[in-house]
């Protein structure tokens, strides 16, 4: 392979090696910013473009790039994508074999690589980084860099090194990357890798091809089903809590009918390995996955991600539904939740080795998680509002805007609850809060003297588990927030201080879960499956274009038979998105193939010919 450095300019290399006409979002800022030899924060959701704002550069700057990841089924997919593009990419992890890493080496010293991936500990431990030589690095991109922070979803020690980058090479350009980063979380990014003096770019968190779709949980198994019988033939992922559920949640989908496989830390790394490549590489395969175990991933034709637990955080949800949809293409995100999940996932926390500021941490964010399944409205606006982002309308998109629930007058109790939260002094989280507006005479209340507010007792109308709803729901909504480095304490949010709901000028409808049950939804769709596509596989681009179905196939087993050849999963040949283009626009010509989203100068060369065949109608 040749390497098109030469071109430089990074609007030449996106459209000559990738195939697009043109950045998408920040993107373009974010290139020219890194070329320019700047180091940057990027926040950007999944199948939002990240690997660009990396790749681009490290094909325009002198030097090979050096990506730190920490999933080896991710470098894969990136390292066999970028081969396609006839890009010069290797990785260096420890499923590759001695004779592999030995060749990689040999590359990296002859300056004949564009990209190098890595894990953190592969780049920080041993001699490495004394074999990069300063001269020779493009930049260093750290992907995840969620996995540095300590209030992040998924902290991981390692990361915490890799801050030493700027001493070691204060003149490389370093880019930290991640879809899932509150604002709390950015901030310490920004302190642990040292980018300060850097840059930080934010695209919008909002994944607007993902419906999300919740349901009380019932009978989980006979839900799962009925949602899935509109899922046949697709890939897919459900998560479940324990190993157990997985199992037993794989054989009733492969009993079912569905080509399903389980995948959980507790199978023999061969098995996983089996379960992960036939995810990869074939069409229409279930994987079934505890919540805890990490997939990463790159397939971009995951039509649904299913969730028959709750998730740990809220965080962790927006990670892996994010999973689904990657190629822009229409996807469901559904999960059940019920009762019984809270107080289970509390316990967790509370018998973890965890010290208390951690656990107060999680169950700050296990908390956001129970408001979001509470959301009495659109459920995008309250995730979007934890990412620090605001949608200004409803999605329309969600079982909260295409299911609306009944809703009850609340403005006198959450006026109470507001009361409370000022009259104790903004510092106390929502069991103290909620003990107080039920007349709770414990000795911290007494200590506190608290049982001496006008408040105190107020809120006999509402019970425990229904006050905890409001709260959520007002925080959800941004009339209660956390109290900064408060350690669970609750203050008055912006809405609260700018909308005259306090003074009784303003009304607010929102439901609430019946007397005597802390859960999440009263209504009657215990059962209901829906949020599905509705068969709606195509890109908005070609909704209105009358689409041959039959070519589409035509195209997908050609790109079938181009992947097993070169023992690649499909997609990394071309994304269904490319194919719908394709099918939509049948060029007749080389050129004309030039213009479709995807197809650079190297898989014009390799499948040009191959490709204008099938359109034709020929063999191909």
């Amino acid at each position: 392979m040749t390497s098109p450095k030469a071109s430089r300019d990074p609007t030449l290399v996106l459209r000559e090696v990738f195939g697009y006409g043109a950045f998408r979002g920040p993107q373009e800022a974010i290139v020219r910013h890194v070329v320019a030899g700047g180091s940057a924060l990027v926040l950007m959701p999944t199948g939002g473009g990240k690997s660009l704002c990396y790749q681009v550069p490290a094909l325009c700057r002198a030097g090979t790039a050096v990506v730190v990841s920490p999933l080896i089924a991710l470098m894969q997919d990136q390292v066999e994508g970028l081969r396609q593009f006839g890009v010069r990419a290797a990785a260096l992890n420890s499923a590759q074999s001695a004779e592999a890493s030995q060749a990689t080496w040999r590359a990296l010293s002859e300056g004949a690589l564009d990209l190098l991936y890595m894990s953190p500990e592969r780049l920080i431990g041993g001699d490495l980084l004394e074999r990069l030589a300063p001269g020779t690095i493009a930049l260093f991109a750290i992907d995840e860099a969620h996995c540095v922070s300590q209030w992040g979803h998924d902290f991981r020690p390692e990361y915490l090194q890799l801050g030493q980058l700027v001493e070691r090479f204060p003149d490389v350009p370093r880019l930290a990357l991640t879809a899932t980063a509150d604002p709390r979380t950015r901030e310490e990014i920004l302190d642990r890798l040292d980018l300060r003096g850097g840059a930080v770019f934010t695209a919008s968190f909002d994944r607007p091809n993902i419906r999300y779709m919740l349901r009380d949980k019932g009978e989980v198994k006979a839900q799962l089903l009925e949602f899935l019988a509109s899922h046949r033939g697709e890939a897919g992922i459900v998560y479940a809590r324990s190993r157990s559920r997985v199992e037993s949640f794989a054989r009733d989908l492969v009993a079912a009918g569905f080509d399903a496989v389980p995948y959980h830390a507790g199978l023999e790394a061969e098995q996983r390995a089996r379960a992960l490549d036939r995810f990869r590489r074939d069409s229409g395969v279930i994987v079934v996955a505890t919540i805890a175990f990490g997939m990463g991933i790159d397939k971009p034709d995951v039509r649904f991600v299913a969730h028959v637990d709750l998730p740990k955080s809220l965080e962790a949800y927006y990670q892996e539904t994010g999973r689904a949809g990657r190629d822009g293409l229409p996807a469901v995100a559904w999960m059940v939740h019920g009762a019984g999940d809270v107080p289970q996932l509390r316990r967790f926390i509370d018998d973890s080795s965890a010290g208390e500021e951690q656990k107060r941490i999680e169950h700050g964010k296990l908390e956001s998680l129970i408001a979001f399944s509470e959301a009495a409205g659109c459920r995008r606006q309250v995730l979007l509002r934890h990412f620090g982002e605001e949608l200004a309308e409803p999605c329309g998109n969600c079982d909260g805007c295409l299911e609306p629930r009944e809703r009850l007058d609340l403005r006198v109790p959450a006026q109470k609850l507001l009361s409370t939260v000022y009259r104790t002094g903004q510092r106390f989280g929502a069991a103290h809060v909620v003990d107080v507006l039920l007349g709770g005479s414990g000795e911290r209340i007494r200590q506190l003297g608290h049982d001496q507010l006008s408040v105190h007792g107020i809120g006999r109308e509402l019970d425990r588990g229904q006050w905890r709803s409001l709260v959520r729901q007002l925080s959800a909504l941004g009339y209660l927030e956390p109290v900064p480095g408060g350690k669970g304490g609750l203050q008055l949010g912006r809405e609260a201080l700018v909308r005259p709901l306090l003074r009784g000028e303003a009304s607010l409808e929102l439901p609430l879960p019946p007397p005597g049950r802390e859960q999440r939804r009263a209504g009657e769709r215990a059962h209901g499956g829906g949020g599905g596509t509705g068969g709606l596989q195509r890109s908005q681009a070609f909704s209105d274009v009358d689409v041959d179905e039959e070519l589409v196939a035509a195209l997908k087993g050609w790109r079938r038979e181009q992947a097993r050849q070169q023992g690649v999963p499909p997609y990394v040949v071309f994304h269904d998105r490319t194919l719908l283009e394709l099918a939509a626009r049948r060029p007749a010509s080389l050129d004309d193939l030039a213009g479709i989203g995807g197809i650079g100068a190297a898989k014009l060369e390799r499948y040009g010919a191959s490709l204008l065949a099938v359109l034709r109608g020929e063999d191909g």
